[in-house]
């Protein structure tokens, strides 16, 4: 069955794509959730309007995360923790502690899936983190943590 989503879905397609997908799926999921129509002959000119739509916010939004990645490029990020005396700390910073972090002290405003930190911090140190901002814009922060007096 052919559809033309409305939104972007994971594994199938983007936000006015026009795909094939099974009746089942379609019927069931895409459908009723909002997520696509039932694509049609009349179809393909609204299809390209979305198309257009979204390559301009991402040209955007690809331009704003350059803006990000030059901000943050080789940055310091400094988090105080309580620390015991080997340096091991008192719980661990995570991903949402750096882009929060990022936030105040360089006003690029992170969210804690951009923060590539594969497991929480536990000890004192500085560390580089990798930032995914958009698709392929991408930058690396140093994270020094230090033992909170």
């Amino acid at each position: 069955m052919k559809v033309v989503l409305r939104n972007d879905v994971d594994g199938v397609g983007r936000r006015g794509d026009i795909v094939e997908v099974s009746g089942g799926y379609a019927r069931n999921y895409l459908l009723p959730g909002g997520q696509a129509m039932v694509a049609t002959d009349s179809m393909t000119a609204q299809a390209a309007s979305m198309r257009r739509a979204r390559d301009m916010r991402e040209a955007k939004d690809r331009e704003s995360a350059q803006a990000q990645a030059q901000v943050l490029a080789g940055a310091v990020i400094r988090l105080e923790a309580r620390a015991g005396s080997t340096g091991k700390l008192f719980g661990s910073i995570t991903a949402t502690d750096v882009a929060d972090a990022a936030t105040a002290q360089k006003g690029v405003g992170l969210e804690r899936h951009q923060v590539g930190l594969d497991e929480p911090i536990k000890a004192v140190g500085s560390y580089e983190v990798p930032v995914r901002l958009f698709g392929d814009v991408a930058t690396a922060v140093i994270v020094e943590v230090v033992a909170a007096e």
